[in-house]
C-alpha cells in the first residue's frame, strides 16, 4: 500500500469516526497551544529584555547597597542590614572616578504614584518619578524622541515617558515640548520625552517623569535614602579593570576596614540579563512539562480510538489480509492514522500558539519572532505522541488472524 492511499485511508477513517477523533485532535491541539504559545511568548519577553540590555551594552555596571551583609566585629561575624548609597556618597564617588571615556550618572527613585496634570489633563495617580543627573541618559537605554537633556544646574525641569505624553498631550510630542505640567503641587517645565519602550523593557518603563537631580534630594529626599551609581565605559574590555577600580572607591569612600566585607555590589548589565535567561529556562521547563501531561491524556484518548477501531474494522482487516496484504501493511496503515490525527491536533495546536504568542507580544509592546524552533518542536513531538499511541493498536490489528477476522460479526 502506498504512503499517499494510507493518507487518504487515514483521513477516511478519521470522517468516518469524526467526534471520537475531533476530540481527541483537540486534546492535542490543546497541549500543543500551550507548548509553542507560551515558549513563543517567553522567547518574545526575552528579545525584548535583551535588546534593552543590548542597548544598554556590556560596557554597563551599577552599583548599589548589598541585599545582605555579613560585618565583622571582635565577637565575630553578624548578619546587618546595608546602609543605603547617600547622595554625598554618590556624588563623591562620581567626582572620584575618572576613566577615559567613562561617564557616572547618579539617579533616585523619588516617588510611584505620582499625578502629572497639564491644564484639565491629568494622569491616573500610578506615575513614577525618578531624579536623574545629566549622564542618565548616556548610562542606561533610554533615548530621547523629542527635546533635550537637562544640565545638572537646571531647575523645575521634566522629561516625560511616552505614556504620560499620551495620558495629557494626546500622545503629541512636540505638542508637550515648553509647556508646564504639574507634578503633584509641584510646577515643571517640560523640556523632553523619552522614545517609547514598551512592557518588554520591564514595565512601568514608559509611565515616569524625570527631573533633575538636585531638585529631587530637596523635595524628595531623607537622611537614609538611596541613590543609585551606573557607570558606562567607552570599551567593554576596560570593564572588569574598571569595576576593581570602583571597588576600591567605593570601600573608602564608605570607610570599610581591610577585614570588612562589601556592603555593597556591583553588577553588569550583561550578568543580569544572564540571570533573566535562566529564570526563563525554568520557565520553559515548567512549560514543557505541563504540555507533556496535556498530550499524555491526549494520548491516551488517542490508543482508546484506535482499539476500538481496531475492534470495529476486524472484518475490513480480515479482507484486506485475505487480497494480499501483509501484517507489515496494515501495521502502516493504523500507524499513520494516529499520527495524521496528531499532526491535524498539532497544526491547529501551532497556529493558535503562534497567535497566543503573537497577542502577548502585542500586549507588552514587545518584538515578535516566528517561532520556527518551537514550530518544529511542535511537530516532532506530535509525531512522537502518534507513534507511541498508535504503536499497541497497530501491533494489535496486524496480528489478527485473516480467517478469524472474516468470520467477526
Amino acid at each position: 500500500m502506498e504512503f499517499s492511499e494510507n493518507i487518504r485511508e487515514a483521513l477516511t477513517s478519521i470522517k468516518n469516526n469524526l467526534l471520537r477523533s475531533l476530540l481527541t485532535l483537540l486534546i492535542i491541539a490543546v497541549g500543543i497551544t500551550c507548548l509553542v504559545g507560551i515558549l513563543t511568548a517567553i522567547d518574545a519577553i526575552l528579545f525584548s529584555m535583551s535588546d534593552n540590555f543590548n542597548r544598554l551594552g556590556a560596557n554597563t555596571f551599577r552599583i548599589r547597597p548589598a541585599q545582605e551583609t555579613i560585618k565583622t566585629t571582635r565577637q565575630g561575624k553578624k548578619q546587618v542590614e546595608s546602609p543605603p548609597i547617600t547622595f554625598d556618597e554618590a556624588m563623591e564617588f562620581k567626582n572620584r572616578f575618572k576613566y577615559s571615556g567613562a561617564h557616572v550618572s547618579i539617579d533616585s527613585r523619588c516617588e510611584s504614584g505620582a499625578t502629572i496634570k497639564w491644564g484639565d489633563q491629568k494622569t491616573n495617580p500610578n506615575v513614577g518619578v525618578i531624579g536623574i543627573d545629566e549622564n542618565y541618559f548616556t548610562t542606561s537605554s533610554l533615548e530621547l524622541s523629542h527635546g533635550r537633556n537637562f544640565s545638572y544646574t537646571e531647575n523645575n525641569k521634566a522629561i516625560l515617558g511616552s505614556d504620560v505624553v499620551k495620558s495629557i498631550f494626546d500622545g503629541k510630542a512636540e505638542k508637550a515640548i515648553g509647556k508646564t505640567v504639574s507634578i503633584n503641587a509641584d510646577r515643571y517645565e517640560v523640556v523632553g520625552v523619552i522614545k517609547e519602550k514598551g512592557s518588554g523593557s520591564g514595565g512601568g518603563g514608559d509611565r515616569v517623569v524625570y527631573i533633575p537631580i538636585l531638585p529631587a534630594k530637596f523635595k524628595y529626599g531623607y537622611a537614609d535614602k538611596n541613590y543609585g551609581v551606573s557607570i558606562s565605559m567607552a570599551n567593554a574590555s576596560m570593564v572588569d579593570v574598571a569595576i576593581n577600580n570602583a571597588t576600591g572607591i567605593m570601600r573608602n569612600i564608605r570607610k570599610l576596614s581591610a577585614i570588612d566585607d562589601n556592603d555593597f555590589e556591583i553588577r553588569k548589565s550583561d550578568s543580569i540579563l544572564q540571570r533573566l535567561k535562566d529564570m526563563t529556562s525554568t520557565l520553559r521547563l515548567s512549560t514543557v512539562i505541563i504540555a507533556m501531561l496535556t498530550l499524555l491524556g491526549a494520548s491516551i484518548g488517542l490508543m482508546n480510538i484506535m482499539l476500538v477501531s481496531v475492534t470495529e474494522r476486524t472484518k475490513e482487516i480480515g479482507v484486506r489480509k485475505a487480497l494480499g496484504a501483509t501484517s507489515n501493511n496494515i501495521l502502516i496503515q493504523f500507524l499513520t492514522e494516529a499520527i495524521v490525527i496528531c499532526l491535524l491536533g498539532g497544526i491547529v495546536g501551532i497556529i493558535f500558539g503562534i497567535l497566543m504568542g503573537f497577542g502577548i507580544t502585542v500586549l507588552i509592546k514587545g518584538h515578535f519572532i516566528i517561532p520556527w524552533a518551537w514550530i518544529l518542536l511542535g511537530i516532532v513531538v506530535c509525531i512522537i505522541v502518534g507513534i507511541v499511541s498508535g504503536l499497541y493498536p497497530a501491533l494489535k490489528a496486524a496480528k489478527l488472524d485473516p480467517i478469524e477476522s472474516l468470520r467477526y460479526e
